[in-house]
């Protein structure tokens, strides 16, 4: 008989939105006055669901249940509920309504640099990080050294940690949650931060704390070849809801069908683009080309044409466009020179990106438009961050890196226009 040590009845989770919640006085003061003058939130993200009467509600009525030993696997789209659902599973907030029963000490990694303080040393968070899960001192003496070893910083260990970069803080925040006393651990996505070699390390540590020591791991991953290899089980989120509670190919494949249902066309008309910058040809949308949307096999090309209207006469317009994983650029590619285009003329460019040599994942875009000038310097007409994102599946998961430089170092041919 299976033993439960989390059990979700009926959760919901409730935010009132309005001016508190913004990241600074002057974020308040400008989100109160567009409340008051019934003004879109200078403050909100692009695409986020509104609120209605000033409440959100992140969780809608939740039951499942998690058992011991196993690894589970919750999946959804951003701004489906994940976090807030481990959250509230962590005890860090508490919920609306429903309750939640929880078996043994839980372990949370939800963000860079949670549960430790900044100001002391890696050995002095290590301890922390014990205290708060009711550790003697001598029991985490026996684990110290174990724990220093597997997050690779020994020489930085009484440095404080206000000095780590991201990457040192992932490792050692795995490894204090990996091996303190704790019977759950709970994992969001923090892992995407670390090099590629240690993230296979902590994924297979995780397998091992599962399979011979019994304990339970919820993961959240965008990345469904972790979630594939690692999960038991898994949940699928749709907008605060539970969709799919079950088998772990027909989770992932409904999140694909979900990503591809919402991605087939993405208006970029309201994306935010740089400072002080005003284009000259507006890049108005993109969408896919593909049935599936932006998700293709792994050596596959990906479709997809770019709309656009000139706000002025422009002769030898070309697109560029950078890959990110994980926030990081990995390589850029530049389409052929796709001509003249004439002020208030619009335009739609069918574009075709070879992506030989990216991993299976989920990468996110950058989009340029420029055109070539006669001193030989290029004037950027737009700029999109974020510009959408595309997955690769079905592809082996193997572990290469690459060096940070501005355009990442993977030179990608250019895209074809056919």
């Amino acid at each position: 008989m299976k033993n439960t040590v989390i059990k979700v009845e009926n959760l919901h989770k409730r935010y009132k939105l309005g001016v508190i919640g913004a990241k600074t006085l002057q974020q308040a003061l400008q989100s109160y006055i567009a409340l008051k003058l019934n003004k879109e939130d200078p403050n909100s993200k692009i695409g986020a669901k509104k609120a209605v009467n000033g409440e959100f509600w992140a969780l809608k009525g939740l039951n499942f249940e998690v058992y011991e030993g196993e690894i589970l696997g919750i999946i959804g789209r951003n701004g489906a509920g994940k976090s807030t659902l481990l959250k509230l599973l962590s005890q860090i907030t508490s919920p609306t309504k429903g309750d939640i029963y929880i078996k043994g000490k839980i372990s949370s990694m939800l963000e860079v640099g949670t549960g430790f303080h900044k100001e002391l040393t890696g050995r002095e968070n290590v301890y922390l990080n014990g205290a708060i899960l009711g550790m003697k001192k001598a029991e985490v003496d026996q684990k110290f050294d174990e724990i220093v070893k597997f997050a690779e910083i020994e020489e930085f260990i009484d440095t404080p940690v206000k000095r780590y970069s991201s990457g040192m803080y992932v490792k050692l925040a795995f490894s204090v949650a990996a091996h303190l006393n704790s019977e759950i651990l709970i994992m969001d996505e923090v892992l995407a931060v670390g090099d590629m070699k240690f993230q296979k390390k902590c994924l297979d540590k995780m397998k091992d704390l599962a399979q011979n020591q019994g304990k339970t791991i919820l993961y959240v991953s965008h990345n469904m070849s972790t979630i594939s290899d690692m999960c038991n089980r898994c949940i699928f989120l749709e907008e605060g809801t539970l969709k799919y509670e079950g088998s772990v190919e027909k989770a992932i494949q409904m999140y694909y069908d979900d990503f591809s249902k919402n991605q087939s066309f993405i208006s970029l008309k309201e994306n935010k683009r740089p400072k002080r910058f005003a284009p000259s040809v507006l890049i108005e949308s993109v969408s896919s080309n593909d049935k599936l949307g932006f998700i293709f096999d792994e050596g596959d090309k990906l479709r997809f044409t770019l709309s656009c209207k000139s706000l002025e006469n422009v002769e030898d317009v070309f697109v560029r466009m950078t890959i990110n994983y994980n926030y990081i650029p990995v390589g850029t590619t530049i389409s052929n020179n796709l001509g003249y285009i004439k002020k208030g003329d619009k335009k739609s460019y069918n574009l075709v990106f070879d992506a030989k040599g990216l991993q299976q994942g989920r990468y996110s875009t950058k989009l340029f438009l420029f055109s070539g000038t006669t001193q030989g310097i290029p004037k950027v007409l737009d700029v999109v961050e974020d510009a959408f994102s595309f997955n690769i599946i079905n592809g082996k998961m193997i572990s290469f890196g690459w060096s940070n430089k501005k355009w990442g170092s993977i030179n990608f041919p250019n895209m074809d226009t056919k």
